[in-house]
């Protein structure tokens, strides 16, 4: 990141990625239907239980609605109903089980269920993010069941907890923005309308430095799209209803999106720059799914090269799918691609797997440590620091550094703002809703930063402790944040607790292993066989990398350390990716009379990918990496034999403990002379 001093004779300065995240501001549109769900829930909840003379109808409530409002994230209602609804019900449950502990054991004996509460909530984060909020939400809600002192049995609170969520849930199912063209599908519309979108910004990044960058984006909007268009499917099937014909049509639309995206993935491998018009047909595409209008005349085919030939072949398909008003009868709606699904096996081995078990430890110690030093100062509100701890710790969501600095800053602007209200306002309690109706209002726009979103929470909680009859917490809770940080500062960088290069190294090998499955259903599949197929594996490989591009990320913005291997993550991450593109673009290429590969060599690429994705585990094979194909005649097949040899000598010079802490480097064929394309050199050179 570089900043700017300003006055004469100055230059930019580059700031370590450690100094610099903290600074990072999220940029975007204003979430305007969110800020009002916002203002309407907390706030109001709390004064209607004031109103009642039953307050802690009214915290129990807004905190529920406070839970709700971080997972009130844009996208369709039903995307809401899962992001929302599943960590509701995991911290109604939080609530319950802390309530109920709270009531059986006081005091320390209540340390070991925070442990494997603490424990249980960081391996679950490994699935995903919805069940990462919930996790984090589940350890958190259960603090508060533990140690604020509420009147009522486990089950009332938990009830009004869930009430709380579920309220602002409603709001969000009810008070939407108008819909421009009167469907009840202008959601997923809207979603499949980005996916052509980030389409035509792929293709107009084609040849130039910003092409990776845009395909990621690429990916991404199909994944968002691709949720969308399956809850939508999974909520019918669900109701027993059958599909309307607008619901087939919107199906045969997504295909289409994700035919143009292969065929555009292969116009990116080829890396040659495409007439500016081509980006004019999806952007025309997107316009008649928002509008609901037909697409127009598209732009001439110019096919010259066999992925341009894909894709114009793509473009004319999709003008006959969007020209139709009734869906293809021939055609059924499953036929669409669905997204990888994570078998039980598989999340299994991912939750008690290094890194699971990582989270989990790293977590359960933290909030036990956290809850044992609070107990040990001050017994009556110890639930502050586990609770600031639950929300620090978990190691998806951010550098850990970067976190705790916006924590305490933010906390401190929180507290003083509500010093400040408090003052002036003098005695009562009716104010308490009036602040959290503004702070709850800001949340959605403070989302953009940590620290901004912390002094709204800051409020928020606040009010509600002041409301519930705490009328001295403000201060307190600066020292109990500051404890709590160093705690998980400190605990957040002891090694046998967490190896934050280990975390890369095992993402990294699961999405070579995705990577593998791809390449290996590609060479080996029969040419009849399932596109969707295909697609599915495709997805899961793009979605693995994803998760570890996040992962380098993270450890690239941590406090400096003995493993001086950050960039390499990124050049592993982005030469894995061009596998994954030139595998795509084989497919096309295929497709287009393109002879397939030899068994022999595919099955050599594929025994590499294995070994590769072994070695990042921590287990090299011990007679060496296996040989890859010399000169492959396939084009496409020679760029992944370079990726891999340039993968190879990048993890043989990695330290130890970065690729599971076992083994030592080993060495590296290197890539025979000529055996890389002019692509894969320039590919190299923008990376480095």
């Amino acid at each position: 990141m570089t900043v700017l001093l300003c006055g004469p004779g100055r230059r930019p300065v580059d700031l370590p990625s450690w100094l610099a995240h903290p600074l990072r501001w999220q940029r975007g549109p204003v979430p305007w239907p969110a800020v009002l769900r916002g203002a309407l829930a907390a706030g109001p909840l709390l004064a209607l239980g004031i109103a009642l003379g039953r307050v802690e109808i009214g915290v129990l409530a807004g905190l529920g609605a406070l839970f709700a409002g971080f997972n009130d994230l844009p996208g369709t209602r039903r995307t809401g109903v899962v992001h929302i609804g599943l960590p509701a019900v995991v911290a109604s449950l939080g609530v319950l089980v802390g309530a109920a502990t709270q009531q059986a054991l006081s005091g320390w004996w209540g340390l070991p269920v925070l442990f494997a509460a603490g424990a249980v909530s960081g391996a679950v984060s490994v699935i995903g993010p919805v069940c990462s909020r919930a996790g984090m939400q589940g350890l958190a809600a259960m603090v508060i069941g533990m140690g604020l002192p509420l009147p009522g049995p486990p089950w009332y609170r938990a009830l009004w907890f869930l009430a709380g969520a579920g309220y602002l849930l409603l709001l969000r199912l009810v008070l939407r923005p108008p819909r421009p063209s009167g469907g009840a599908l202008d959601g997923e519309r809207a979603s499949l309308a980005r996916i052509f979108d980030a389409l035509a910004d792929a293709l107009d990044a084609v040849g130039g430095p910003g092409a990776e960058a845009a395909r990621r984006r690429l990916s991404a909007a199909l994944d968002r799209g691709d949720e969308a268009v399956r809850l939508r499917r999974l909520s019918r099937r669900l109701l027993h209803m059958s599909a309307r014909p607008d619901e087939l049509l919107l199906a045969e639309r997504f295909g289409v999106a994700t035919e143009l995206t292969d065929a555009a993935t292969a116009l990116l491998w080829e890396a040659r720059p495409l007439p500016p018009r081509t980006g004019d047909g999806p952007r025309r595409l997107a316009a008649a799914l928002r509008t609901g209008t037909p697409p127009g005349p598209l732009p001439a085919p110019g096919s010259t090269t066999p992925a341009r030939a894909a894709f114009d072949a793509m473009m004319l398909h999709a003008a006959v799918v969007f020209a139709r008003t009734v869906p293809d009868t021939d055609r059924p709606e499953d036929a669409a691609p669905l997204p990888a699904r994570r078998p039980a096996p598989m999340l299994r081995r991912r939750v008690l797997g290094p890194v699971g078990r990582e989270y989990g430890l790293k977590v359960a110690v933290c909030v036990t440590a956290s809850a044992a030093v609070a107990l040990a100062l001050r017994a009556d509100h110890w639930y502050w620091l586990p609770l600031t701890a639950a929300f620090l710790v978990k190691p998806d969501i951010g550098p850990l550094f970067s976190r705790v600095v916006n924590r305490c800053f933010g906390t401190a602007l929180g507290v003083l703002v509500f010093a400040g209200v408090a003052a002036v306002v003098g005695d009562g309690i009716w104010w308490t809703a009036v602040c959290a109706s503004v702070a709850g209002a800001l949340l959605p726009f403070a989302a953009r930063h940590f620290a901004l979103q912390t002094s709204a929470v800051t409020i928020m909680v606040l009010a509600f402790v002041w409301a519930g009859g705490d009328t001295q917490a403000a201060v307190s809770r600066l020292l109990d944040t500051a404890i709590a940080c160093a705690i998980v500062l400190v605990v957040g960088h002891l090694p046998r607790i967490t190896d934050p290069t280990a975390r890369v190294g095992h993402l990294l090998a699961v999405a070579q292993r995705r990577t593998r499955d791809y390449l290996d259903h590609v060479l080996s599949a029969p040419p009849d066989g399932r596109p969707e197929d295909r697609r599915v594996l495709r997805r899961a490989a793009y979605s693995a990398l994803g998760e570890a591009r996040v992962a380098a990320e993270t450890v690239a913005a941590e406090l400096p350390s003995r493993h001086g291997a950050n960039g390499d993550w990124f050049r592993v991450v982005a030469a894995t990716e061009r596998i994954v593109d030139a595998t795509t673009a084989c497919v096309v290429r295929m497709e287009q009379g393109a002879p397939r590969p030899s068994l022999r060599e595919g099955a050599q690429v594929v025994a590499a990918l294995t070994a590769l994705a072994d070695a990042l585990d921590g287990r090299p094979p011990a007679d060496g990496p296996p040989e890859l194909p010399v000169a492959p005649e396939c084009e496409t097949l020679a760029d992944v034999v370079a990726e891999l040899h340039f993968i190879r000598a990048i993890v043989a010079g990695l330290p130890a403990p970065a690729r599971g802490g076992r083994g030592t480097p080993r060495p590296v064929a290197t890539a025979p002379s000529g055996s890389r394309d002019f692509r894969a050199d320039n590919r190299r050179d923008q990376d480095t």
